[in-house]
C-alpha cells in the first residue's frame, strides 16, 4: 500500500513473488515521490523472503531472525533508521473461553512500514480501514502505521478482557449456587487464559507509554495519539491484573467449598455409622448364643430389643438432625 501523506490518498500495489521476491512492491518502493510512503503487510513470512526485503529496506539480521521465529515478547529495538517493534495479538474464542495468541513485528523506516504477522489474529484489515477513516494522521508518515495496529491490537485486549469477565462471572454463579458441581477444571482453564493474556499486555504497556513520550524525531502531533493507546493499554493490564486476582479468589472459594462438602459427606458417613451402631452392639450381644443372658427365654423378649433398637437409632437421628449433620 502506498500512502500520501498530505491527502491521505492510497494506492494498492500487487505483490507477485516469483522465486520468493516481492519485486512490484520493492520497485513502486524505489520510485516513492516526496510526501509518500509505502506499507507492506506480510502474513507468516519465511526467512528468504524477509531476507530479499531486509537487503532494500535495510532490515537488521536480528530484526529479521525476531519476525521470522515470531516467539518475541513485546519489545522495541531500533537498529540505525529502522524501528523494530515485536506485538503480541490476542484472538478469544468465545465457544471454548481460549486465548489464542500470535505476533506482529512492525518495522518503521523513514519512507516505509512492513508488519509482519503470524497467528490466527491479523489487525492490518482493520489498521488500514482506521487509516482511510481518519487520513489526517497519515500527515505523521509510518509513525501512523504503528499507531493503527497499536490502536488495534490494544482494542483486541479491551475486548477480550470484557469476554473474560463475563466468563469469570459465570463461574462465579456456579461457585456459589446451591448445586454441588466441581469447576475446579474450569476455574485452572481460564485462570491459564488469563495468564497468556497477561504475558501479552503487560511488556507492552512501557512499551506504548516509551512512544507517548518519544525522542525518535517523530512530529509532536502524534504523541496524544500514542498516549491515547497508552491510557487503553493500561486500562486493559488493570483489567487483566484483576481477573488474575479474581480467578485466585474464586479458586480458593471453589476449593473451601468442596472441602465443605467433603466435610458434610464425612458428618453424614459418621451419623448413619453411629445410628447403625447400637443394632448391630445389641444383636451382636445376642448372637453370641451364651446359655444364661437376660430375657433370653421370656416371650417378649425379642420385640424389646427391636424395640429398644428403634428407640435408640431414633433418638441419635432426631439428635444428629438437629445439630445438621444429617
Amino acid at each position: 500500500m502506498i500512502y500520501r501523506e498530505q491527502t491521505g490518498d492510497s494506492e494498492q500495489v500487487d505483490c507477485a513473488r516469483p522465486d520468493g521476491g516481492c519485486r512490484a512492491v520493492l520497485d513502486r518502493l524505489a520510485d516513492l515521490k516526496r510526501g509518500e510512503f509505502g506499507w507492506i503487510h506480510l502474513d507468516g513470512p519465511d526467512q528468504a523472503e524477509l531476507e530479499e526485503l531486509s537487503g532494500h529496506l535495510g532490515l537488521h539480521p536480528l530484526a529479521v531472525e525476531d519476525a521470522v521465529q515470531a516467539h518475541q515478547r513485546p519489545k522495541r529495538e531500533r537498529y540505525g533508521d529502522v524501528l523494530a517493534v515485536a506485538l503480541r495479538t490476542l484472538l478469544y474464542i468465545e465457544d471454548g473461553s481460549e486465548v489464542e495468541t500470535g505476533e506482529v513485528m512492525v518495522f518503521l523506516g523513514p519512507r516505509f512500514a512492513l508488519t509482519a504477522r503470524h497467528g490466527p489474529a491479523d489487525p492490518a484489515p482493520e489498521a488500514e480501514r482506521r487509516l482511510r477513516t481518519d487520513p489526517g494522521t497519515l500527515r505523521f508518515g509510518p509513525a501512523a502505521v504503528l499507531h493503527a495496529v497499536l490502536d488495534v491490537v490494544v482494542d483486541s485486549y479491551n475486548d477480550a478482557a470484557v469476554q473474560v469477565r463475563a466468563d469469570l462471572t459465570d463461574l462465579e454463579r456456579c461457585v456459589f449456587s446451591s448445586a454441588r458441581d466441581d469447576v475446579t477444571e474450569e476455574i485452572y482453564s481460564l485462570k491459564r487464559e488469563v495468564v497468556e493474556f497477561r504475558d501479552a499486555i503487560q511488556p507492552l504497556v512501557p512499551v506504548v507509554r516509551e512512544f507517548a513520550a518519544s525522542r525518535d524525531g517523530w512530529p509532536e502531533g502524534v504523541l496524544p495519539y500514542f498516549r491515547d493507546v497508552a491510557d487503553h493499554a493500561h486500562r486493559a493490564d488493570t483489567e487483566v491484573r484483576s481477573l488474575d486476582e479474581l480467578l485466585n479468589s474464586v479458586l480458593d472459594a471453589h476449593l473451601a467449598r468442596v472441602g465443605t462438602w467433603q466435610n458434610d459427606d464425612m458428618r453424614r458417613i459418621s451419623a448413619w455409622a453411629a445410628i447403625l451402631a447400637i443394632p448391630t452392639m445389641v444383636a451382636g450381644v445376642y448372637g453370641m448364643n451364651f446359655s444364661h443372658m437376660p430375657e433370653l427365654s421370656w416371650t417378649y423378649g425379642y420385640p424389646l430389643a427391636i424395640g429398644a433398637m428403634a428407640v435408640a437409632a431414633g433418638l441419635l437421628y432426631r439428635a444428629f438432625r438437629r445439630n445438621g449433620w444429617l
